[in-house]
């Protein structure tokens, strides 16, 4: 079994915090790998409210997503994992 796993900063200020949102099981690492591009694209994270543009850099295991917001720029992992 693989998972998606996403990981992203919650609160605002000095309370920022990383936080385990959401888990996507998935069948197969390509089925896994799949699904992690399309959430790097369409993921709606919790922050920030008004997001203006999306950067997705993909590196070893999974994608870091840059969203920009109209006031506050917030930031949001997407691994691919195996369940072991």
């Amino acid at each position: 079994m693989w998972w998606v796993v996403v990981e992203e900063q919650r609160g605002m200020g000095d309370g920022r915090e990383w936080s385990l949102s959401e888990t996507f099981p998935q069948p197969d690492r390509e089925t896994a790998e799949a699904e992690a591009l399309r959430l790097a694209r369409e993921y709606q994270p919790a922050y920030p409210w008004s997001p203006k543009s999306r950067k997705v850099l993909r590196g070893p295991g999974g994608y870091l997503v840059v969203v920009e917001g109209r006031t506050s720029t917030f930031h949001f992992r997407l691994s691919v994992l195996e369940e072991v």
